[in-house]
């Protein structure tokens, strides 16, 4: 998932050709389909893109060219405020290409992240807030009493980013652009199929990282796993995590710092029983019950789908269990938690002061049929976008703590059933030892975005790709067959 972001763009136009100035500057008077050009100046290269804390010098990224940054306010319905950036260098920095990149958690805040980098490649870029503005993307508040913005985040924001993004980007370059692209994970990832399931004509290549495409179901999933914490009312602390993970990794691939197929692995939990005494070098019956339960697959009441567990060989690392279901030796609540909170809180019950432990089996069934026709992107049918010429790598962490990875596992299958023929379009690699989008102890880097653009762009279907670490190391990925 990203994080929240805080990053304001230096305006500065010193030593920019007046030429660029001028046609970025005329954009404001573009016409729009519900939507205005709020602001449109040039950033001149060499600038600062990401000042620290809006104020003062900057050592972050800085602009390669001359582009033309660009905000949008879109307004399809009397009760939304979408807001879209857009990002194009200028003259012959452009390569020619736009590229849309999606967001993470509730959104709130632009992706700025991936923007600077996907602006540093020379493509066009853009971006949204997805309909609202959130102090953090953990936030759902801004969902209360507002269906029209549930709506804007769950698909029509990304659909009117698209849309008035290529129109404006014509109207300064003269051209449409040779080639378009979507990339995101976690909500971006979910944003990115429901791209190529709602909109299959809008991108010639698609990226879905660690995709949350059922999102809902994922929602259900933490208030269950809320209840099983509650019913045995144990903790996992750091000395428990570490033993987990010691188990499974010595168990499974000795000697390994990550397993290279978790679903192989099978710990035996009832070694680590503590006999006696309970310390810390051994876990208490409910313990053990708290850790089977965060592996276990259950069964979704809402419809008697599957709600995958978790995978072991990564339990006690930075960003893993602590960080996203148990909370970490600073008290900070645990991300999935905080997510299905919010999501029941603010769009299924209008409850600012919810107990995420009282949700009812009833308010499940309630939320995923009410709300996941809007957010879920779940559709298998990529007939259309296949038809279309278009491409799609999907990708997932095999430690992934916040989205199961046999959710992509499932993906796959359903899409190769309803579909037919996928290997001419779409791929899926698992990563392992990688979590929630990036990190890991191991070589979890890889070169998506190349691998989309030879296939879209020279009809080189991705083979085996590599993913490296900073040490140096890498792992050989293959596509799931």
């Amino acid at each position: 998932m990203l994080k929240r972001l805080f990053a304001v763009i230096c305006l500065s136009t010193g030593g920019v050709a007046g030429s660029h100035a001028a046609d970025c500057a005329h954009l404001t008077q573009t016409k729009l389909d519900h939507a205005i050009v709020t602001t449109a100046q040039v950033v001149a290269g060499g600038t600062p893109l990401l000042p620290s804390g809006g104020t003062g010098p900057s050592s972050g990224p800085m602009a390669k060219a001359d582009l033309c940054r660009i905000r949008i306010t879109a307004s399809p319905t009397a009760d939304s405020a979408i807001g879209i950036e857009l990002w194009v260098p200028m003259g012959s920095a452009w390569n020619g290409k736009f590229e849309q990149v999606g967001n993470g958690g509730f959104a709130g805040v632009m992706p700025y992240e991936l923007m600077t980098y996907v602006v540093s490649l020379g493509y066009a870029v853009a971006g949204t807030d997805d309909g609202h503005e959130a102090p953090n993307v953990m936030d759902a508040s801004w969902a209360m009493d507002h269906p029209e913005k549930i709506i804007d985040f769950g698909w029509r924001a990304i659909d009117v980013t698209a849309r008035t993004s290529k129109q404006l980007v014509r109207k300064l370059t003269a051209k449409a652009p040779a080639r378009s692209y979507f990339v995101g994970c976690s909500d971006g990832g979910r944003e990115a199929l429901m791209m190529a399931q709602r909109f299959p004509t809008y991108f010639d290549g698609i990226i879905a990282g660690a995709p949350a495409y059922p999102m809902t179901r994922l929602f259900t999933g933490g208030a269950l796993l809320e209840a099983a914490v509650t019913a045995t009312g144990a903790h996992l602390g750091e000395p428990q995590l570490e033993l987990l993970q010691h188990l499974s990794l010595q168990s499974c691939e000795p000697g390994m710092p990550y397993l290279k197929n978790p679903l192989q692995c099978h710990p035996d939990l009832e070694t680590l029983q503590c006999h006696g005494e309970a310390t810390q070098g051994c876990l208490t019956g409910a313990q053990i019950a708290l850790a089977r339960a965060i592996y276990s697959r259950r069964t979704d009441p809402a419809n008697g789908a599957s709600l995958y567990g978790l995978q072991p060989g990564a339990e006690a690392l930075p960003g893993s269990w602590g960080a996203w279901l148990l909370g970490t030796s600073d008290n900070a609540p645990p991300y999935g938690l905080a997510f299905a909170r919010n999501y029941f809180a603010y769009m299924v019950l209008q409850n600012p002061k919810l107990d995420l432990a009282t949700v009812t089996s009833a308010d499940l069934v309630r939320g995923e049929q009410q709300i996941g026709a809007i957010i879920d992107a779940t559709n298998p049918d990529l007939t259309a976008f296949k038809a279309h010429g278009g491409k799609l790598i999907q990708y997932h962490g095999w430690n992934d703590p916040a989205i199961a990875p046999e959710y992509s596992l499932a993906y796959r299958a359903q899409v190769a059933a309803k579909t037919g023929g996928i290997a001419d379009f779409y791929r899926l690699y698992m990563v392992p030892g990688m979590l929630h989008c990036r990190g890991g102890d191991a070589p979890t880097n890889v070169d998506w975005q190349s691998a989309l653009e030879a296939w879209v762009e020279k009809g080189v279907a991705p083979g085996d790709l590599t993913a490296a670490d900073r040490r140096g190391g890498n792992q050989t990925l293959h596509a799931v067959e």
